[in-house]
């Protein structure tokens, strides 16, 4: 039933059974999209499960910890009780000791005083003070292992902050956020202010800057909006979002504000410059009294484990404070849907990496330079307060890269295994046809001189009229032979009408066994050359179809010319560096060539297209279809079904018997004749070797030399096995041959 529907398929769009058409290869484009959408998924449904978040949170403080230094905020001074201050000569911390503090730092006119800890059993705190309206005190909300702490009795609620902290809980406790605002149910700590937040009103009040709620999730000082974290913000997954929370835009500890101790304002230690209009913060920072909090910099080596909560508090305050005052940027992220779209865009990137960079040497490298260029980006939009997704797109990359690279190994090696056995078919029809012309060479030959002159006159009526296929258009001539003709033409039945190559194929007879042998021969090597097609250096097969029992192959057009123009006699003798990028230009796709097996079986400069385009070389004109014919007069002169150019290919190839070696041996001529000048039928053997002798003609190094020799040697036995060992021997002596002279870079690029 299924091949029912495909034949139906088929015939909906041919207008021939015998027809194939291949639309220009986009397969790649949508396999890379259809992995980098399933990867993209996967990676997106674990993040949203939090299991990314730790590792994301943590790639956040690490951005966090790099940035530059900042100078400190010249707003605040740090008064802290240490360890020092608890043991010394004020003994422990008394209520006189804190209103003779208090006292102290009012004499010398600071705007706001913020006092954290509080003496919530002390009644009379402020004791002294001519404006308490500038004294903000603490209170703290329950919590499961703690109760309320009221705030104490003698200050309005005006004057008092809650100092509750929100570390992550379900990460790794760390303080990255700060709760400006929040709805108390509490019975005597039932402000709505945080302590720092307070601070940094009561400061901005007296510069005559303005507070507005325009709704819960909108708040301004003065023309400055604050945007309160939601549910999924930035990196975070199913956030408690309850209050007004912040993302806190740290500075580094060490350069945070000016700090004393409070033995030194007792002893009036201090610059009273340093105090006044200033937001003075008191706090302990002795670890005795508290140990502090985590925070992203207890991860640094030079940072302590814990910064005390005193230091969190200015923190949050100096960021409100730099934020209006400064325009210092407060910690921004993308939406939902644009984290999304940042997630795919980079699992893309890494399919096209494991697509293009197929090998797992090179795929490491150049995967680890484009997660690097991912980590410098982040890093970057960081230094502008940008939080943008790290490790679900690194994620998505590495995976994407990896699959396709398996993808692509999986599909090398089933067309690999395709094209062998497309090989051994294409090897039993040539046994086949050997037969057929070898009994029946006399009636071949007439055939052909039939279908020869069919060839060259009926067509050219036809020319610019005639669809071939219904589809292709003829625009002219390039060229013909015994075995048929070559057509550039224009595909009426794609947009814009691109130019193709289509070759006419003829067989040497018309009777039906040989027809069958030669459309099996045909279909093989239609099928080949669609798969070799995907290579940059093959044209790719656009359609093959059969017409009036003759067969036409239908190829992308290269615009360029041939290497015969870059050779003797066309051109003056070339150079060794010349002589090597041809040898490796053309080697790298017969690499690719032969590892499926594949013999070409006419290797010459005529068949190698230098592109106009990017320089590159594209070997054309596959010759096993041209055994439908016998041998041409430029060709072999063998009763044979051999294929090859006199001169260029070896004796085992005329002797109906190619291998892979047979192409390395007259892309080996093809060297000799570009740096000695001589046409390789000119050259004559060795009467006991059988191997070229060439050297005594010109002046070469002597490592060419030898990989030339080795190339053309006249047993394939003692030839290079592989292309690819030819390519390995080059790449050894390419550093220590000089580069091309000017004039032969523009003959290249002519």
């Amino acid at each position: 039933m299924i091949n029912g529907i495909l034949e139906q398929l088929r015939a909906a769009f041919a207008k021939d059974k015998n027809y194939h058409d291949f639309s220009p290869s986009k397969n790649w484009l949508q396999v890379i999209l259809v992995t980098s959408l399933g990867v993209t998924a996967l990676v997106w449904g674990v993040r949203e499960l939090k299991w990314l978040q730790s590792w994301e949170l943590k790639a956040y403080d690490q951005m966090l910890r790099s940035r530059p230094v900042e100078p400190p905020d010249p707003r605040i001074l740090l008064v802290t009780i240490t360890e020092d201050d608890l043991t010394g000569k004020q003994g422990t911390l008394s209520d006189a000791t804190i209103n003779q503090l208090l006292v102290k730092l009012e004499s010398y006119q600071p705007r706001v005083i913020g006092l954290n800890p509080y003496r919530p059993d002390q009644k009379n705190l402020g004791a002294g003070l001519k404006n308490p309206d500038n004294l903000i005190t603490t209170c703290s909300f329950s919590s499961i292992d703690r109760p309320e702490i009221p705030p104490p009795p003698n200050f309005r609620e005006e004057n008092i902050g809650y100092n509750d902290l929100i570390p992550d809980h379900e990460a790794d406790q760390i303080i990255r956020r700060s709760l400006l605002f929040a709805h108390s149910t509490e019975s005597r700590c039932t402000t709505s202010f945080s302590f720092a937040a307070l601070l940094a009103i009561k400061y901005l009040k007296k510069a005559d800057l303005t507070i507005n709620f325009t709704d819960e999730h909108n708040f301004y000082l003065g023309t400055t909006h604050f945007p309160t974290l939601k549910t999924n913000s930035g990196s975070y997954q199913g956030l408690d979002a309850a209050g007004y929370q912040l993302l806190l835009n740290y500075r580094h500890p060490d350069h945070l504000a000016k700090r004393v101790t409070l033995t030194q304002v007792l002893n009036d230690q201090l610059d009273p410059n340093w105090v006044k209009d200033k937001l003075v913060i008191i706090g302990i920072t002795a670890a005795s009294l508290h140990p502090g909090l985590y925070t992203p910099y207890t991860a640094a080596p030079e940072q302590p484990a814990r910064m005390s909560a005193v230091l969190l508090h200015a923190q949050i305050a100096s960021q409100i404070l730099s934020t209006v005052l400064d325009g210092r940027p407060l910690i921004w992220y993308w939406p939902e849907w644009v984290d999304l779209l940042w997630v795919c865009a980079w699992s893309i990137v890494g399919g096209i990496v494991g697509w293009r960079w197929r090998h797992p040497v090179l795929l490491l490298v150049v995967g680890s330079a484009t997660l690097a260029g991912l980590m410098a980006i982040c890093a970057g939009l960081f230094l502008l307060a940008g939080w943008v997704p790290l490790i679900p797109p690194a994620i998505a990359l590495v995976i994407s890269g990896v699959s396709m690279m398996i993808y692509t190994t999986y599909q090398t090696q089933q067309r690999t295994k395709v094209i062998l056995l497309q090989v051994e078919q294409q090897q039993e029809a040539i046994a086949q046809l050997n037969i057929l012309l070898q009994d029946t060479t006399a009636t071949a030959i007439h055939d052909v001189h039939f279908h020869t002159v069919s060839a060259l006159t009926t067509p050219e009526k036809r020319t610019g009229d005639l669809l071939l296929g219904g589809r292709y258009q003829i625009s002219k001539v390039l060229g013909s032979g015994g075995f048929g003709r070559t057509y550039l033409a224009k595909d009426t039945q794609r947009p814009g009408n691109p130019i193709c190559v289509v070759k006419q194929l003829m067989p040497a007879r018309r009777d039906t066994r040989f027809l069958q042998v030669a459309r099996r021969l045909f279909n093989t090597e239609a099928e080949i050359l669609e798969a070799l097609g995907e290579h940059q250096q093959i044209p790719e097969l656009l359609a093959y179809f059969e017409d009036n029992k003759e067969f036409y192959l239908v190829q992308e057009y290269i615009a360029g010319h041939t290497l015969n123009e870059e050779l003797p006699p066309v051109q003056i003798v070339q150079n060794e560096a010349f002589v090597i990028d041809m040898l490796k230009g053309v080697l790298e796709v017969l690499t690719f060539v032969h590892d499926h097996r594949v013999i070409h079986r006419d290797i010459k400069p005529t068949n190698i297209i230098r592109c106009a385009k990017d320089h590159r070389l594209v070997l054309i004109d596959f010759g096993a279809v041209k055994l439908m014919q016998p041998p041409t007069s430029e060709q072999t002169e063998l009763a044979t079904v051999a294929i090859g150019t006199r001169g260029y290919a070896p004796p085992e190839q005329f002797a109906g018997h190619p291998r892979l070696s047979s192409d390395i041996y007259a892309l080996g001529m093809m060297g000799i004749q570009a740096i000695t000048g001589i046409a390789p039928q000119e050259l004559q053997p060795d009467p006991e070797t059988g191997n070229v002798i060439w050297r005594h003609t010109t002046q070469v190094s002597a490592e060419l030399a030898e990989i030339l020799d080795k190339m053309v040697r006249y047993h394939f036995s003692d030839r290079y096995q592989s292309a690819a060992a030819v390519l390995q021997d080059l790449n050894h002596i390419a550093d220590k041959i000089s580069t091309s002279s000017p004039e032969i870079s523009s003959i290249n690029k002519s």
